[in-house]
């Protein structure tokens, strides 16, 4: 890994997709990152003001660094972007980060702290933005899921050597469960996921549309429908359409 001190060790990749609302938020939240990091926004074509959000705040907050940039994705799908980012990083440390999430405020010195104990990919442990008991139930769950078996999802801020990420191919290039994908490509490599000490904040927003228990109960469903190896264009057409209850 190169030295710590370089502003190129971590590239952070931001798959993005209509994200007007709540972009602002993350934006302040990378201000820290300025001349730490390389950060890489991919759009998957937007159809409301975000890449216009991202594109005024590089240029009149970080004064146009080249460390920091917006792609335009040739596909949509945060698969696709996450790889196409991924594909122009310098960093030797790729991190993907959801545009609805916050970041630890040590995040940089924690994965590199994690990396230079000799793990290859790793990710944060995540706590949802309420103090609702499902959702609270449902942070406990996913932090145990990851200590446990080794499975991540994206909203926990993988982070993982750019010289693995490459080996494995990077994320699957399917429509829905790159994240799940990846911790198994990561398993059967026969590594280890870590999880590292920090938190990540993310937003509840998805488990709000059609009611928090019946989305974890839907969710939980699809993963194990992934699992017995149902076709995943057909479990991403479900995932679309939302849990059976309120499909018109």
């Amino acid at each position: 890994m190169t030295n710590s001190s370089s502003n190129t060790d971590i590239s952070i990749i931001i798959p993005l997709y209509n994200e007007s609302k709540d972009i602002g938020v993350l934006l302040e939240n990378l201000m820290p990152y300025k001349g730490k990091c390389e950060i890489i926004f991919v759009d998957g074509g937007s159809t409301d003001d975000t890449v216009s959000q991202v594109e005024d705040w590089i240029t009149q907050r970080i004064v146009s660094s080249p460390s920091f940039k917006c792609l335009h994705s040739p596909k949509k799908g945060r698969a696709y972007q996450m790889n196409y980012g991924a594909s122009h990083a310098t960093g030797d440390i790729l991190w993907f980060l959801h545009a609805d999430s916050i970041p630890p405020a040590d995040a940089l010195n924690q994965i590199r702290d994690v990396i230079s104990k000799g793990y290859c990919a790793a990710c944060f442990r995540i706590k949802f933005d309420s103090i609702h008991p499902l959702m609270l139930y449902n942070s406990f769950m996913s932090n145990l899921r990851t200590k446990v078996r080794k499975i991540a999802f994206g909203d926990q801020g993988i982070f993982i050597k750019k010289s693995l990420f490459e080996k494995l191919g990077g994320y699957a290039s399917i429509p829905l469960m790159e994240d799940y994908r990846l911790s198994l490509d990561i398993r059967d490599a026969g590594l280890s996921l870590f999880l590292a000490k920090g938190t990540i904040r993310t937003s509840e927003r998805r488990y709000l549309v059609h009611g928090r228990l019946k989305t974890m109960v839907w969710m939980l469903k699809l993963q194990r429908k992934y699992r017995q190896g149902f076709d995943i264009n057909e479990l991403a057409a479900e995932y679309a359409q939302g849990p059976p209850h309120f499909r018109s």
